[in-house]
C-alpha cells in the first residue's frame, strides 16, 4: 500500500493542491480500494520549486509578489540578480529563504556574503553561478526575467538541464530562436511566455490546431510618442515615461521606438511556429486587449485583463492550472473604449526593421537585437538622439553579412560583432 501511494505521489505533476490531490486519488482508485486515512495522507503537496533569474527587476519583483500570495503552491529555491540593489536582494533572501543566490557581479556577491550567514543561503557569482542555479536537480521551473542578451546563456543552460522555462526575456528567442527551438525539442522541455501579449496568444491557441489559425495579432500601447508630431530633441526622461506599463529602462526605450513590439513579433514566430506574414501588430492605447487570434472561419478570439503583469506571471508559473487570486478584475459594467489602429512605420522604423530581420532570418535578428541594445544604452547616456537609434540600426543591419547560426558559439560571435559596430557608429 505504501509503495503504491509513493508511486502515485511521484507520478502526479506539481500543481495546485486540489488538482494534485485529485490526480493522486484517481491513480490510487484505478489500482486499489484504500481507506480514507490513506487518501488523506496524499494531500501533502510537492510545491513547484522555482529559480528566478532577475529578482530585482520589474518582472522579478512582480513574480515574488505572486509567489508570496501563493506560497502553498510555489517555493523560491534560487534567485539571481544583475543589478546593484543588494539591500533588496537581502530582503528577498530573508523573506523567501532561497537555498542559493547568484549575484552576477563578483564584488557585489562578496559584499552580500558578509551580510548573509552561509548556513542560511549560499552566495555565488558570475556566469558559472547562473549555470549552477538553473541546473539544480530539484528545480521545476526557471523564470528567465534578466533583461537583454544576458539572459540567453542561462536560459539555454536551463533547457539543456531539462527545465521548463517561463520566459519574460524576449531577447532570448530573438537572438537564438532556431537554436533554442532545437534544444527544447531535444530535451523535451516547455517554454511558457510571460509577456502579456504572448501569454494572451498562448492562452488562446492552446489545444487549437495550427492550421486553423489565420493570423495572430499583438497589441501595442504605442508608447509615449505615438501621437507626437516632432521627434527631434526627445530626452531619455521623456522616453522612459511609459503611459501604461512600469518597465525597466531598456524595455521602456524599446517601447518608445516600437522595437519592443518588433522583438515580440520575432519572439511570437519562434514561440508559436507562425510565419511572419501571419503576425500583425495593432496600436491599442488602452492596453486592455493583450492579444487576438483570427481563425480561418472568420472568428476572432481576444484575451483581456487589467494592466497588471502579475496576471500573466501567475498564469505562466501555474500552467497548466488556474489559481484564484485577489488581483483587480476587469469590470465590464463600467464605460470604456477599445480603439485599434495600424502602426506608423514611417516614424517608428524599428518595427519595420524587426520584420525585415525576421523575414531574412538566420543571424540578422541576433545582430539587430545586440546592436539595438547598445544604441539604447548610448541614447540613455545622451550620446545619440532618439531618432538615431533607428537610423543607426538600419545602417548597421545593412552592413551585416547574414550567416547561419548552428551553435552558441555562432550566436556569441554575431553578438560581439554587433556590439563592436554599434559602439562606434
Amino acid at each position: 500500500m505504501a509503495r503504491q501511494l509513493n508511486k502515485a505521489i511521484k507520478k502526479a505533476p506539481t500543481c495546485p493542491n486540489n488538482n494534485r490531490l485529485y490526480l493522486i486519488l484517481s491513480t490510487l482508485c484505478l489500482n486499489n480500494k484504500y481507506n480514507i486515512i490513506v487518501f488523506a495522507s496524499a494531500m501533502i503537496m510537492k510545491k513547484k520549486n522555482i529559480c528566478l533569474l532577475g529578482s530585482t527587476g520589474s518582472i522579478g519583483k512582480n513574480t515574488l509578489e505572486v509567489i508570496k500570495k501563493n506560497n502553498n503552491f510555489f517555493n523560491i529555491k534560487s534567485l539571481a540578480s544583475f543589478g546593484n540593489n543588494l539591500s533588496l536582494v537581502k530582503n528577498q533572501i530573508n523573506e523567501f529563504n532561497p537555498s542559493i543566490v547568484c549575484i552576477f557581479d563578483e564584488s557585489n556577491a562578496a559584499k552580500l556574503k558578509y551580510q548573509i550567514p552561509s548556513y542560511k543561503t549560499k552566495i555565488i557569482s558570475g556566469l558559472n553561478g547562473l549555470k549552477e542555479i538553473v541546473s539544480m536537480d530539484d528545480i521545476d521551473l526557471v523564470i528567465s526575467a534578466i533583461s537583454g542578451k544576458a539572459g540567453v546563456i542561462p536560459t539555454i543552460e536551463a533547457i539543456k538541464n531539462k527545465k521548463d522555462v517561463a520566459l519574460a526575456n524576449k531577447e532570448v528567442l530573438v537572438s537564438a530562436g532556431d537554436y533554442i527551438k532545437k534544444l527544447v525539442k531535444e530535451h523535451k522541455t516547455k517554454i511558457i511566455p510571460i509577456d502579456s501579449e504572448h501569454n494572451a496568444i498562448f492562452q488562446i491557441i492552446e489545444n487549437k490546431k495550427k492550421e486553423d489559425i489565420k493570423k495572430i495579432i499583438l497589441t501595442a500601447s504605442g508608447g509615449p510618442f505615438y501621437n507626437l508630431k516632432n521627434f527631434n530633441n526627445i530626452t531619455p526622461k521623456q522616453a522612459l515615461n511609459h503611459p501604461t506599463w512600469s518597465m525597466g529602462p531598456k524595455n521602456s526605450i524599446d517601447s518608445s521606438t516600437l522595437m519592443n513590439k518588433g522583438l515580440e513579433v520575432i519572439e511570437a514566430h519562434f514561440l508559436f511556429s507562425i510565419p511572419f506574414e501571419q503576425i500583425d501588430v495593432l496600436i491599442h492605447p488602452q492596453s486592455l486587449v493583450h492579444g487576438l487570434v483570427e481563425f480561418i472561419d472568420g472568428s476572432t478570439i481576444l484575451q483581456m485583463s487589467t494592466t497588471d503583469m502579475k496576471i500573466p506571471i501567475q498564469n505562466a508559473i501555474s500552467h497548466p492550472y488556474k489559481i484564484k487570486n485577489k488581483f483587480k478584475n476587469f469590470n465590464f459594467t463600467e464605460s470604456f473604449n477599445l480603439t485599434f489602429s495600424p502602426p506608423d512605420l514611417k516614424n517608428f522604423i524599428c518595427l519595420e526593421l524587426a520584420y525585415d530581420a525576421l523575414k531574412k532570418g538566420k543571424s540578422l535578428p541576433c545582430f539587430m537585437n545586440a546592436a539595438n541594445e547598445i544604441l539604447v544604452q548610448r541614447f540613455l547616456q545622451n550620446k545619440i538622439s532618439w531618432l538615431e537609434i533607428g537610423y543607426k540600426l538600419e545602417k548597421l543591419m545593412t552592413s551585416h553579412s547574414i550567416q547561419n547560426m548552428l551553435c552558441l558559439k555562432d550566436i556569441l560571435e554575431v553578438e560581439e560583432e554587433a556590439i563592436g559596430k554599434a559602439k562606434i557608429i
